[in-house]
Formats: structure tokens, C-alpha cells, sequence
């Protein structure tokens, strides 16, 4: 995703909304506030690029996706009625994003169930050890840890690793897991531990404690999104004047 010189030229607001609630930032984004819309994305910036690269494989396309999935948001404020929280009914609209940009690009991401014999064939391929020199120590010291970490991860399909991503990655309850992606408890209960089987078969145990680290999302990305949705607001004039 390039930064466009209009979105280069974007002032981003210093706000003073950090630790307002969720439901007066949603009042005052539905009035144009551009502290507001800043404050919301810096607070779920991290969770909705994260969730949504549980079913993308590529970072940029991933923070494309988060982009898109803010307009939508923004755009259906006055649709958010706080029956689910605002971090649970942003991550639906990412994911939907998500598996929208997908299949434009003519890939079919699966988030429903599969066979058993698909599911025995994934977890064979799952199961190939690394070798010796690619053992938790030795990685930790050529500072590959994290890499090796992400591709495993990045080798679950999109239904094993966008449960993971959100109970593992974010701590996401299995409750709000289940209401983001839109299955039940009993789904994501199974999914998770799978998921965690799978990634034990392939790297050990002694990785978990690193699990948490996995798919970064701060700096130059994080305001890169702020700065592009913000110019977009204001080109559709929802960003109300000083």
C-alpha cells in the first residue's frame, strides 16, 4: 500500500480521547470528530490487523483490508447499537473485508469446517519436525524466533488460524472469539486446540511462551492506517471543520 502525498500531508490530530469509552468515541465520530476516528483506530488498530491476518496471508493486504474495514465501520456508525462491543462488531466488518478482498482476487478462504480426511492430511503436513539446527535455541540466537513462528502460524488454514490469532495472539475469551468470527463456543473450543496441537507437532512446546509476539502491528504501519482512513473521511466530508 502506497501513501499517497495527499494522505503524506494528513495532520494527525493530538487526542485527548485515549481513555474515553467506546460508546461516547462512537457519538462523537457519528458528529465528524477527527480526535475521535484517531482515537478508536489507535485503540483497535492492533486487534483488527491482527484478526484480520488470521485470514490473509500477506501483510499489505492485510492492512488494505483493515483500511477498507474502518470506512465500512465509519460509514455504519449509526447502525452500532452496542449489543456486542465495539472491538467484537469492528472485527466482524474486518473479517468480512477480509474474505471480500479474497475472493476478488479469486481465492477461496475457508472458515467453515472440513472433512476428516482433509483434516488428517493437514495435520500429517503439520506434524514434520524441524531439524536440529533449526531447534528453539539455536533460533533464539540467530533471531529467527519470531520468523519461524510466524510461518508456522501462517501454514494453518484461515479456519484454524483466525481462531488462533484471536484466543492466542490477541487473549481474545472464547466467547468474544466466537462472537467475532460468528460460530459457536463449542467451534472455537475445538478449532483452538487444533490449531494449538498443530503448531506443538511442528515447534515444540517451548515456542508458546513467544506466541503472543507474533504478527507485530505499530509504528510507521499503525499510523499509515489513521493517516489513509482520515484522508479518506475528509475527501467524503465526514470529518466535521475545526
Amino acid at each position: 500500500m502506497q501513501i499517497s502525498d495527499k494522505e503524506d500531508n494528513i495532520l494527525l490530530p493530538d487526542t485527548q480521547l485515549d481513555h474515553v469509552v467506546d460508546g461516547e468515541l462512537v457519538r462523537l465520530a457519528g458528529q465528524g470528530d477527527a480526535q475521535a476516528f484517531t482515537a478508536i483506530m489507535r485503540k483497535y488498530n492492533r486487534l483488527m490487523f491482527r484478526s484480520v491476518r488470521g485470514v490473509v496471508h500477506d501483510d499489505a493486504e492485510a492492512q488494505d483490508a483493515v483500511q477498507d474495514a474502518y470506512l465500512r465501520a465509519f460509514g455504519a456508525l449509526p447502525q452500532f447499537r452496542g449489543e456486542a462491543s465495539l472491538g467484537t462488531w469492528l472485527v466482524r466488518i474486518a473479517i468480512h473485508a477480509a474474505l471480500d478482498a479474497q475472493r476478488k482476487r479469486g481465492r477461496h478462504v475457508r472458515l467453515d469446517d472440513m472433512d476428516e480426511q482433509e483434516r488428517q492430511a493437514l495435520e500429517d503436513r503439520m506434524a514434520i519436525q524441524a531439524d536440529a539446527s533449526a531447534q528453539p535455541d539455536a533460533l533464539a540466537e540467530r533471531s529467527q524466533l519470531s520468523v519461524l513462528l510466524q510461518r508456522s502460524v501462517d501454514s494453518l488454514p484461515p479456519m484454524y488460524r483466525s481462531v488462533f490469532v484471536l484466543r492466542a495472539v490477541e487473549e481474545m475469551s472464547v466467547q468474544d472469539t466466537a462472537a467475532c468470527l460468528q460460530v459457536s463456543e463449542e467451534v472455537v473450543k475445538t478449532r483452538y486446540l487444533r490449531a494449538r496441537t498443530m503448531l506443538r507437532d511442528a515447534l515444540g512446546a517451548q515456542l508458546e511462551p513467544h506466541i503472543p509476539g507474533v504478527y507485530a502491528f505499530a509504528g510507521a504501519r499503525c499510523e499509515a492506517v489513521v493517516r489513509h482512513v482520515l484522508a479518506q473521511l475528509t475527501s467524503q466530508g465526514r470529518i466535521a471543520a475545526a
